[in-house]
């Protein structure tokens, strides 16, 4: 095995021009294998962590605080979308690439997803809270850079962006974020394994997406341990009235995707965003939905598993797919 790992393949190549382009070729050379090796670096701490506090976690508690933000913090990996180096297509993975019907919504909701956690941080008194909103919030950003580099790189036709205003209620904002993601990277994890060992993208693609893929997993875990330390902290008459307000979102957001399902955006204008319940035949590989649901079960325990087991996981989408998967086969 080399000295950096498959998924950290994609960091290095966002990297490593810049890492040696200010040495002459002979110097490129002999620091290019110590750029490898802290790319390399960069991607298992991305993927592990641990608080060295031992003793179990009150949650609620300014210990738990401390532990989600810093988890969040100190796992960030500092790859570089505008450098990444995208891989040359066949014109059949080209083809298969371009027409998939997701790229309008997943360049619009990184969009919406930056300014929405940008807006909440900037509410926020707490100084550890707020960095770790604002590490948040630029990594939303930073995935909407790479879906909008992979889009000019293979020409694919976009619609016009819609502006990206401030939501008027910035903690509604973030919980919208927060919940969807829940929601969304779950039945992610599942069709990005399958487009792995399927072998539709090519393994290059598949490996340049990896660390935001990653990512994804990171901002839930941070959100719902940030959900229930703020629910834990509330005066005991405010929490009915977050309770409502979370369960507003979740109807929200069941309606929305109800409207995905039909195909048409918030704005609209026809979509396949569907695409993240069904989508697995359109990676290649038709799968039961139970064996969807099975593998979206085990890829999202997997991409939880590097970080510290006090944390608390997110738990409805699981538990809701658990159910459903009683009755399907």
């Amino acid at each position: 095995m080399s000295g950096t790992s498959e998924s950290a393949k994609p960091v290095a190549a966002a990297l490593h021009s810049s890492a040696v382009e200010d040495h002459a070729p002979a110097e490129a050379a002999s620091a290019a294998p110590a750029a490898h090796t802290t790319l390399a670096q960069a991607d298992h701490a991305m993927r592990h962590w641990t608080d060295p506090a031992p003793g179990p976690l009150c949650v609620g508690s300014t210990q738990h605080l401390r532990m989600f933000c810093n988890m969040l913090l100190q796992t960030h990996n500092p790859y570089k979308p505008a450098v990444i180096d995208w891989p040359r297509l066949s014109p059949e993975a080209l083809h298969r690439v371009t027409s998939l019907p997701i790229w309008d919504i997943a360049v619009q909701t990184e969009g919406r997803a930056a300014i929405r956690v940008r807006t909440f941080a900037e509410t926020v008194s707490d100084p550890l809270l707020r960095r770790a909103l604002e590490m948040d919030g630029a990594e939303e950003a930073r995935h909407k850079v790479v879906l909008s580099k992979l889009v000019e790189a293979y020409g694919i036709a976009l619609a016009p962006e819609p502006d990206y205003p401030p939501p008027r209620d910035p903690e509604w904002g973030w919980l919208v974020t927060g919940y969807s993601e829940c929601i969304d990277s779950f039945f992610a994890f599942g069709l990005f394994a399958a487009a792995r060992r399927s072998g539709f993208f090519p393994a290059e693609l598949v490996e340049t997406f990896e660390p935001v893929i990653q990512e994804e997993g990171r901002h839930i875990l941070f959100f719902v341990n940030w959900a229930a330390w703020y629910r834990r902290n509330l005066p005991w008459w405010r929490r009915p009235l977050f309770a409502l307000k979370v369960a507003r979102v979740w109807a929200f957001l069941v309606w929305e995707r109800i409207g995905m399902a039909r195909g048409i955006d918030a704005d609209g204008v026809a979509q396949d965003a569907n695409f993240t319940m069904n989508g697995s035949a359109a990676l290649g590989e038709a799968m039961t939905p139970g064996a969807m649901i099975d593998l979206c079960l085990a890829e999202n325990a997997r991409r939880m598993a590097g970080y510290d087991a006090r944390l608390l996981r997110p738990g409805t989408v699981p538990r809701l797919a658990r159910l459903a998967r009683r009755f399907v086969k």
